[in-house]
């Protein structure tokens, strides 16, 4: 066992003489030592449950024989974080997350590890971690949010309450209704109930293998919640007896599946950093060019929130994740062979999956979908030489092809002064640059701004792009990550005010339609607007962080 090295021997008394301290008896110490890797904090409405995941993960691995040794890592809510300077600190805490497990894994010599996620960057900053590692693990995240009925018919969630304070300001809505919003999109504990980051993650960990079936879909509040995590403890003892590690998992096959299932599911764009991120770990080689290949080929079969009116509690009651592969499967587009954490390949663990359907108008058929390509499309051109990411499934169909000016800011707070201020017209490009992974520092997300262009009723006559990122609840013609960024002389640095953009989502093309002649003049004349006034670890990301168009990871 990886723990002897702790705790076998004469010459470990002093570290046995540690662990009882704890408390642990001979017994307990002589077990495998399983690391319960929690993110439980009092901060993220994802998070403030997972102590009875933790507890009930516990129970699986004591039942299993097994010691559970429990530590903590942060968690950083994206929408407390939202709109401010704080949003710098979401996705960068990614690497903070993967460096602080790495660091508790190896001083204390873990045999296994459960990982207990929710929210957004807490998934792929412990799958990087996972993959780094490559010591036998099961992730089981906490679940996500209810959704409560509008009494319209349609499903409230924190994107409600984002939008609605567009549509206050522009006088489409009372102040009593804003309030009643904010007082029920939330309900309680779980990850926010849209197919948003936090969701889209923890679904693809079904898909890639390393999380049990349900891992994505079982609402937070439901006692099989609690059931999973007890299974996931005893799953981490049989990936521990069997040797199954995070790298016999994360191969290309498994990320092509996640990459399927992104598609069908219309994931937010944030999967692509992330996905890229995590495969830099697995050493698997993963670009914007193979997000491309599996979205032409792979059917959009859902349209969840914020595409449309579906939630993932709906999408449970559907079947879940593994219903979603059982239909890609049907046209070839699901690689069976690919490993779970429980030695099952995917195609097993698909034949042994019983589905309790109460609904049958979450998930299309393979054979009539949304539409014959993916959620996310990856888009070049002019302005975006290295690339840019949009989530197309929920692109009004009049804003997939669009020609309009630039208004140019440099900030999202000034985008978003401009947008509730009744600035931004139809017809309308807004250009938020300078919030890049190293501008910004951190790719903020323009969650508020293009809530703001929805809330007021602009969705299907403006566009937005930006080399910041969004939020997984943004819908609308709204088109991030744009590589290079501001900071590092991309042309987005060089668009003006009244410039032409040309967007065209189906042909993948992005393009300032301004001459080579000219975008040369204005470089040698513009000064970069680079950040001087940084401190701690900030200053330290913006150093080292690289572009998005590779997954903006910090080697």
């Amino acid at each position: 066992m990886r723990s002897d090295t702790i705790k076998k021997g004469v010459e470990k008394s002093p570290q046995r003489s540690l662990l009882k301290a704890l408390g642990y008896t001979d017994s307990q110490i002589n077990k495998p030592f399983i690391g319960i890797v929690n993110s439980f904090n009092e901060v993220v409405p994802g998070h403030i449950h997972l102590k009875d995941i933790a507890r009930a993960v516990k129970d699986g691995v004591l039942s299993a024989g097994g010691t559970p040794v429990e530590f903590n890592v942060i968690g950083v809510c994206d929408g407390l974080a939202m709109g401010h300077a704080g949003m710098r600190y979401s996705l960068s805490s990614r690497e903070l997350i993967a460096d602080s497990i790495e660091c508790m894994v190896r001083a204390h010599c873990f045999d296994g590890l459960v990982f207990i996620p929710n929210c957004d960057k807490i998934v792929p900053g412990m799958l990087m971690a996972a993959a780094r590692l490559n010591i036998p693990s099961v992730f089981v995240s906490g679940g996500p949010m209810l959704s409560l009925d509008n009494g319209k018919g349609c499903g409230l969630d924190l994107n409600s309450s984002f939008e609605a304070v567009g549509a206050y300001m522009s006088g489409k809505i009372s102040e009593s209704e804003l309030y009643e919003i904010e007082d029920n999109c939330c309900p309680g504990c779980g990850s926010c109930s849209g197919m948003f980051t936090a969701n889209s993650m923890n679904c693809l960990c079904e898909a890639i293998g390393i999380a049990l079936p349900g891992n994505g879909t079982i609402p937070a509040v439901y006692a099989k919640r609690i059931r999973l995590a007890k299974e996931a403890g005893v799953r981490v003892m049989e990936a521990v007896e069997k040797n199954v590690r995070p790298r016999d998992i994360l191969t290309p096959e498994a990320f092509e599946n996640a990459l399927s299932v992104d598609m069908a599911l219309g994931c937010s764009t944030n999967t692509v950093l992330h996905l890229m991120a995590v495969a830099h770990e697995a050493d698997v080689r993963l670009d914007l060019d193979m997000v491309n290949r599996v979205s032409e080929r792979t059917p959009n079969l859902c349209k969840l929130s914020p595409a449309g009116p579906h939630h993932i509690q709906d999408l449970y009651a559907a079947g879940g994740v593994y219903r979603v592969m059982a239909e890609l499967r049907k046209a070839g587009l699901i690689n069976e062979n690919a490993l779970t954490t429980n030695g099952k390949t995917i195609g097993e663990a698909l034949d042994s999956e019983r589905f309790y359907i109460t609904r049958n108008d979450v998930i299309r058929p393979i054979d009539n979908p949304y539409s014959p390509y993916g959620g996310i499309a990856v888009l070049r051109g002019s302005l975006a030489p290295d690339g840019a990411v949009v989530k197309q499934s929920a692109v009004a169909p009049e804003m997939l092809v669009h020609k309009g000016r630039a208004r140019v800011f440099d900030s999202g707070e000034e985008a978003a002064e401009a947008i509730y201020a009744g600035k931004i017209k139809s017809g309308d490009v807004v250009v938020i640059r300078y919030e890049g992974p190293a501008g910004g520092p951190g790719m903020r997300e323009m969650l508020t701004p293009t809530s703001a262009i929805t809330g007021m009723g602009l969705d299907k006559e403006v566009a937005l792009i930006t080399d910041g990122r969004f939020s997984g609840a943004t819908r609308g013609a709204s088109i991030g990550h744009i590589s290079p960024e501001a900071a590092k002389g991309g042309p987005i640095a060089y668009v003006r005010e009244g410039d032409l953009i040309s967007i065209d989502i189906p042909n993948k093309k992005l393009d300032l339609l301004v001459d080579a002649a000219e975008l040369e003049a204005r470089k040698k004349e513009t000064d970069l607007k680079i950040k001087t006034d940084l401190k701690g670890y900030i200053a330290r990301y913006a150093r080292t962080v690289s572009s998005a168009d590779k997954g903006a990871i910090v080697s």
